[in-house]
């Protein structure tokens, strides 16, 4: 998620497990072990545009990395803290903040590596969007008012309500699935793998996607007190013969081409309106359209793809979106 929640989380999750008198200090501390994973956004090279994209949410984010992503970050405070808390406590606390930050990534739909060093499986559990305020504050307001009256246990209450925030996204995932598989029943398509998830910063609002004979179908779930479906685009996955195209004999483009399957987990779309672009199909800023909003684009002779984003908000966009999110 991003790194202002990571931080509240980090820092709510340290003051639950701090006395009274140390919880405001041990909130800072778990704040900074919460974002310092994301450190890992500075691996970056101007040679190469995929190598954000190959690191982030990467060995930094793994279970087995966080007691020394924690010790990273208590070896930091530790010039800051010595005269207040004692190493320990401050390895403590930048643990509990560290550790979080990957099982909160993974409940979303970018991937995250949990499990590294021992497997290379991501985890998305697409039970909460990137981006959610209303999570975010859940979090936040208790902390806050935690930290006003320490002597107040108020912190756990954030995460009780986080908790039940992320329940609630499970459990309309499974009301959105179910949707899905009548819809996708209906039209005689055999039962696909499917994804589902919910659009930025909403519940109520999913995106789903699967594949049948070779093309990408989207639709999209209102899931109020009932259930609305808005049929969504369909349009073909790269196929073998457009990668022969787009990359000929260049084996520096068939690398990099690759290398962003694996991080789209194969949902890869070529813009037969903008030959050399090829888009993540999993995301878009309608979830009935395929109109990936990042990608590869490949413009020069030398092979080196740039990272393009198409984020434009037209009025159309707007609008549409708006009278999905209501029901309408």
């Amino acid at each position: 998620m991003d790194l202002i929640t990571h931080g509240v989380l980090g820092a709510t999750l340290a003051a639950t497990l701090a006395p009274s008198h140390q919880r405001r200090l041990a909130a800072a501390v778990g704040m900074v072990g919460g974002m310092l994973p994301d450190a890992d956004t500075l691996i970056q090279s101007p040679d190469d545009v995929l190598l954000v994209l190959d690191y982030h949410r990467h060995f930094t984010h793994a279970l087995a990395f966080a007691p020394v992503g924690a010790l990273i970050g208590a070896l930091l405070l530790w010039p800051l803290l010595r005269k207040y808390l004692s190493f320990p406590k401050i390895y403590l606390y930048s643990l509990a903040g560290y550790a979080v930050a990957g099982l909160l990534d993974a409940c979303t739909s970018y991937g995250t590596h949990l499990w590294l060093p021992f497997s290379e499986r991501k985890e998305a559990w697409n039970l909460i969007a990137v981006i959610d305020p209303l999570f975010t504050l859940l979090l936040l307001v208790p902390l806050v008012l935690a930290l006003r009256r320490p002597q107040r246990r108020l912190a756990p209450i954030g995460l009780t309500l986080a908790a039940a925030y992320l329940g609630l996204g499970l459990w309309q995932h499974q009301r959105a699935e179910t949707a899905l598989r009548e819809v996708v029943a209906a039209r005689g398509h055999p039962a696909p793998h499917v994804v589902i998830k919910p659009t930025m910063a909403k519940q109520v609002l999913w995106r789903t996607l699967y594949v049948h004979e070779g093309r990408l179908q989207t639709d999209a779930f209102h899931l109020g007190w009932t259930v609305r479906h808005y049929p969504g685009e369909s349009a073909p996955l790269m196929d073998q013969a457009t990668v022969t195209r787009l990359v000929g004999d260049h084996p520096r483009r068939r690398e990099d081409l690759e290398r962003f399957r694996r991080f789209s987990d194969g949902f890869l779309i070529a813009d037969s309106t903008r030959p050399g672009f090829v888009g993540d199909g999993r995301y878009a800023l309608l979830p009935t359209r395929i109109a990936p909003i990042w990608g590869l684009e490949w413009t020069t002779a030398d092979g080196a793809p740039a990272f393009v984003t198409r984020r434009e908000v037209t009025p159309e966009i707007r609008q549409a979106f708006i009278a999905m999110l209501l029901g309408r």
